[in-house]
């Protein structure tokens, strides 16, 4: 049995300045995305475009711009609106204070996807070719948050057997009894795990918008399977079907997934 090492979210304190290592993990994802953003105008069908619609690094540069935003914006909002609305609606003021913490994933994605939708629109390119090119550049960003919130202490998991050799005790949590690290669980699960599967099986030219499809698949079944093993939210605790806040916004994911490869895979064939 472990215990949480109590680390400091303050990376670096100079004066008043205080760098915590939740804003380093974000940098790095976002340094991360460039990278591989970078290494993907190499894949096809992005390396065979020419012309005034051929992608480049400024390309890359944009979509992290915009992507930025709608995952500050839309995470927040969609926190605000998936898991507090009651009182998000009583205290609207509140919804900008995002400092005090509450982001949300589905909720970032919907940002995403109205930050793709504008790039798409802006450059005359199709949206489902743009989501392509980003969804095997994003798995790596999530593991860097997951670091982010095992060195904030949060998102702990539920109790486990004393007998797992990897139980942890994160004293914060108000017990002393083993849990899951379930942040490490999502940071294999749909950061690494999930990178490797996406990115070798978007090296091989694909219909358009079945990588963006294996992306919304991939993502929605690692989270389900994590959210069994990761506390619910104690303002929420488990929904119908025992199932969390999580799982039931995994599952329109997941619906959505295999619907949009299928309806890739359709779409070449006729």
């Amino acid at each position: 049995m472990l215990t949480y090492p109590h680390i400091d979210p303050v990376a670096l304190q100079i004066g008043p300045l205080a760098i915590h290592w939740y804003g380093l993990t974000y940098l790095a994802a976002f340094g991360l995305f460039m990278w591989l953003g970078t290494l993907r105008l190499r894949h096809q069908p992005f390396a065979s475009i020419q012309g005034a619609s051929a992608w480049t690094r400024r390309d890359v540069e944009d979509i992290l711009f915009l992507g930025v935003m709608g995952v500050v914006i839309g995470g927040r909002l969609g926190y605000c609106l998936f898991y507090k609305p009651g009182y998000y609606a009583t205290h609207p003021l509140e919804i900008f204070a995002i400092w005090q913490g509450g982001m949300s994933f589905h909720g970032g994605l919907l940002g995403v996807i109205a930050a793709m939708l504008w790039f798409a629109h802006s450059r005359h390119r199709p949206w489902l070719q743009v989501a392509d090119f980003v969804a095997p550049c994003v798995p790596t960003g999530l593991a860097a948050g997951r670091v982010g919130n095992f060195i904030n202490g949060e998102l702990w998991g539920r109790f486990a057997s004393p007998d797992l050799p990897w139980g942890m005790v994160f004293p914060h949590s108000g017990s002393m009894l083993p849990r899951h690290p379930s942040q490490a669980y999502q940071f294999l699960l749909e950061g690494l795990l999930l990178f490797v599967l996406l990115w070798l099986y978007a090296r091989k030219q694909r219909q358009q918008g079945q990588v963006a499809a294996a992306f919304l698949l991939g993502y929605g079944v690692f989270r389900f399977i994590a959210e069994f093993f990761r506390e619910p939210d104690s303002f929420l605790g488990l929904l119908p079907l025992g199932m969390s806040m999580g799982q039931w916004l995994c599952l329109p994911m997941m619906i959505g997934g295999v619907g949009l490869w299928l309806w890739a895979q359709r779409q070449h064939e006729h």
